[in-house]
């Protein structure tokens, strides 16, 4: 029992670290110490994938200990988020109104943590919303940030 829950526990680390593939963790600091693995708070930046040259930095909690560490705990709902240009920006093709562009989970399987791009197109601004959702609740715990336009360039919307 206790192999094929090992098992079942790896492959699900490896799951989530294939979807979990346009992140990169930038840093993280320990908040409570465990032998087996402390909590800790991680920053990650996510490279927004329909606009070229704005970045996302993602801070949340991740459980640590045994369950952490084989990618079975369920971390925390918080999670704060700051948007940038961080290169000349382009976008290739018009973008939606609202679009989730990012998620990964939070837990095994109950909860998500999502990124929703939301176009302002009287501001000419890209408004980035964070939040967790489980299968059966959702969190009212959430985070935004904004990006203006530079000048001359107008956000394409579907």
């Amino acid at each position: 029992m206790k192999r094929a829950l090992f098992i079942f526990a790896s492959l699900s680390t490896l799951l989530l670290a294939v979807s979990g593939l346009h992140a990169e963790e930038i840093a993280s600091v320990n908040t409570n110490f465990r032998f087996t693995g402390s909590d800790r708070v991680s920053v990650e930046a996510y490279d927004d994938p329909g606009v070229t040259g704005i970045t996302c930095y993602v801070s949340r909690a991740r459980t640590g200990g045994v369950k952490g560490t084989l990618g079975i705990a369920e971390d925390p709902t918080e999670a704060s988020i700051a948007c940038r240009q961080v290169a000349p920006i382009k976008i290739d093709a018009p973008l939606k109104q609202k679009s989730d562009v990012f998620s990964e989970r939070m837990s095994f399987i109950f909860k998500t943590l999502h990124v929703v791009r939301i176009v302002d197109a009287k501001r000419n601004t890209l408004v980035y919303l964070t939040y967790s959702d489980r299968i059966t609740t959702g969190s009212a715990k959430n985070s935004v940030t904004a990006v203006p336009m530079p000048s001359g360039t107008t956000i394409p919307v579907k």
